[in-house]
């Protein structure tokens, strides 16, 4: 004990401690896996594939579209194709579920339980896990959880809160850098007034994927995929009333996003919903991964802030919860 006490006093300098093993969690000694058996429906390893017909048609279009919303700063295409199409919902670049440090699964346990709390509406019992494609999952109160599912509640709790999504006589929204389409199946399915939800991405890949998932859940009746090159012209005939941009934003260049501001601002699209990347600041200010501000560039184009407030109405759950950050809510003044 002496020893250790000693070592511990030289090892404060560094922010280190030696404990002892015996009063560390399973999921703390790092001995709890995490991999999981990759689940694919009937035909998705064969159309999921590089050399798909329809992945290579969007990556030559994209390679043309010289627009500022196509420059990329984080995904590059070595940053894109470092893991499988297949499993286009596992730990990768769309979303991060075992790799932050509030990612063990107590932290998922307490958002779990968090959510369960504020879901006045029912959306974890209308949005179920499958554990399909790859994604991470833990079984809480005889619930099949998810980061996708949990991730998706919070977010559509805060917009029925604050903006009354349920209110809307028909709900239209355009998703900006919707990945693989996650908050599209979990919005179509959780409300039945979507009229029209709008996926678009500056990623091929992502483009591609969606289309895919959209088709696969069956939601072509109220989702469109719209390509990166025919985002603009569609947005010139058709009324968004909701655009969203969750973790998007924080990667690209200003040049893009203000690229992406005059477009919403000219098609008159009244509210803005943001969520930046969290980093050290976990959100606390609208931020690009390098740490510049950019709210005064929404503000610009004449976006008000409505609503700053952190992802987590409990502090203790803000501090401790599956991946905190802020959400902000920007309206068009007229």
């Amino acid at each position: 004990m002496f020893l250790a006490r000693k070592i511990n006093s030289l090892l404060s300098f560094f922010g280190l401690t030696i404990v002892d093993k015996s009063v560390l969690y399973d999921w703390q000694k790092g001995e709890v896996a995490t991999s999981q058996d990759l689940q694919l429906p009937a035909g998705a390893f064969e159309y999921l594939n590089t050399e798909n017909p329809r992945l290579q048609e969007l990556r030559r279009r994209y390679s043309v579209f010289q627009d500022n919303a196509s420059i990329p700063v984080v995904w590059t295409d070595e940053y894109v194709q470092s893991y499988g199409l297949q499993s286009f919902r596992g730990d990768n670049c769309y979303v991060w579920q075992t790799r932050d440090p509030n990612c063990a699964e107590i932290n998922y346990c307490l958002t779990a339980y968090y959510a369960q709390k504020i879901d006045t509406l029912g959306l974890l019992d209308k949005n179920c896990e499958d554990g399909l494609f790859g994604v991470h999952t833990y079984t809480v109160d005889s619930r099949c959880i998810s980061r996708d599912l949990l991730d998706s509640t919070v977010e559509l709790h805060f917009l029925e809160k604050h903006l009354g999504l349920s209110q809307f006589e028909e709900l239209r929204i355009l998703d900006i850098g919707a990945g693989y389409g996650r908050l599209a199946y979990r919005t179509v399915n959780a409300f039945s007034n979507v009229s029209s939800y709008l996926c678009t991405d500056a990623v091929p890949e992502s483009t591609f994927l969606s289309e895919y998932h959209v088709k696969f859940r069956a939601l072509e009746n109220k989702v469109t995929v719209v390509p990166l090159d025919e985002i603009e012209k569609r947005l010139q005939n058709q009324t968004i009333d909701l655009a969203v941009n969750i973790h998007s934003f924080s990667e690209c260049t200003l040049e893009a996003i203000e690229w992406w501001l005059d477009i919403l601002a000219g098609a008159r699209v009244k509210h803005l919903f943001i969520v930046p990347n969290a980093s050290d600041h976990k959100g606390e200010k609208l931020a690009l991964n390098s740490g510049e501000d950019f709210s005064s560039l929404v503000e610009k184009y004449g976006y008000k802030l409505k609503i700053k407030a952190p992802k987590y109405e409990d502090p203790m759950v803000q501090q401790y919860g599956v991946s905190p950050t802020h959400y902000y809510l920007y309206q068009l003044e007229s």
